[in-house]
């Protein structure tokens, strides 16, 4: 098989594994299985019937039950696979193209990094730096491949000035900043702290405790010396969302108009502004609904496809210096 259809398809399959896993995450199984990397020790569920019915009956509301398990294991199971397929993709790639062998080290690195954050994930009871590393981690994963594909398939580049290059690794790195935020959100449980819009509990600037929120290392629902993480807290955590949320429409709403306006590269502009409406209106939709899981699912899955967006224009542009026609300097000035 061809290297660009095993990238094309762990591609694909990363995809899969990174929504597949906001799902198990949001529908509370990430315990579903409280061992790593089988269910009590098993390979499945299915044998480990017993003690998942005995828990499940000791605690029906607790997070193991038979369908939490399955959830879980049949997440590790699509994660195995992907390992498996990025280390003989990365393998392909070292051998037949030297080019890429940069990327086949990310990858690999990516890929173990994951499996150690899966672990820690379970052993460290869903602790939120853990869990919202292991997003981050998931997301990089997709974007390396993304990469990959793009340069075998010998994605069409366009020539842009520098400052649209610039504008363009910025756009990147706030709305890397932004999904950090999102995912602190989510591993938080801090989702629907602001349950009205557009202010947060009536208040434009509401009670808040930004020293417990963004402590790092502690457990879940806790501060860092162990008492119960305060809604004030919470509070905290999900307003920095949607003020992050305001600086990442501005940034990427800009440098879709910009794209837009520059003849080559109209369709990237058109893609970005229709990935960035679609995930505003997904976030303001989960807020306005109490965070119905479809919702909260397609949520992360837009903020997967603006990310894919993203890169995609970062590898698709190219600064050179280029004379300008007057219209399109009226624009470049504009922004730059």
């Amino acid at each position: 098989m061809p290297l660009r259809k095993i990238a094309l398809l762990a591609f694909c399959l990363a995809c899969c594994v990174a929504v597949f896993g906001a799902y198990v995450r949001l529908s509370d199984a990430g315990l579903g299985c409280p061992d790593w990397p089988g269910c009590y020790g098993q390979l499945s569920p299915l044998h480990a019937f017993a003690q998942i019915s005995a828990a499940a009956q000791a605690n029906p509301a607790g997070s193991v039950t038979m369908p939490k398990a399955w959830k879980e294991m049949v997440h590790r199971y699509l994660a195995a696979a992907l390992g498996f397929l990025i280390l003989v993709l990365a393998w392909l790639v070292w051998w037949r193209r030297s080019a890429s062998r940069g990327l086949a080290l990310a990858l690999i690195g990516a890929v173990v990094l994951q499996g150690l954050l899966g672990k820690w994930t379970v052993s460290l009871l869903l602790e939120p730096a853990i869990v919202t590393g292991h997003l981050l981690g998931g997301l990089t994963t997709v974007a390396l491949l993304a990469w990959l594909v793009l340069r075998e398939s010998d994605a069409h580049l366009i020539e842009v000035p520098p400052f649209l290059v610039r504008f363009a690794r910025i756009g990147l790195g706030v709305l890397a900043l932004q999904i950090a935020l999102g995912g602190w959100t989510s591993t938080n449980y801090a989702a629907l702290a602001c349950g009205d819009l557009p202010r947060c509990q009536g208040s434009w600037l509401p009670s808040m405790d930004f020293r417990a929120a963004f402590h790092v290392f502690r457990a879940l629902d806790m501060t860092a010396d162990d008492s119960l993480l305060s809604p004030a807290a919470l509070t905290a955590i999900h307003w920095s969302h949607r003020l992050g949320a305001v600086l990442a429409v501005s940034v990427l709403g800009t440098l879709a108009l910009v794209l837009s306006a520059w003849r080559e590269a109209r369709g990237l502009g058109v893609w970005l502004a229709g990935a960035l409406i679609l995930q505003v209106s997904l976030g303001l939709a989960n807020v306005y609904f109490a965070l119905p899981l479809p919702l909260a699912v397609a949520h992360n899955a837009g903020a997967l496809l603006l990310l894919l967006v993203m890169v995609w224009i970062n590898y698709a542009l190219r600064g050179v210096q280029v004379s300008l026609p007057a219209t399109r300097r009226g624009h470049a000035g504009a922004v730059a």
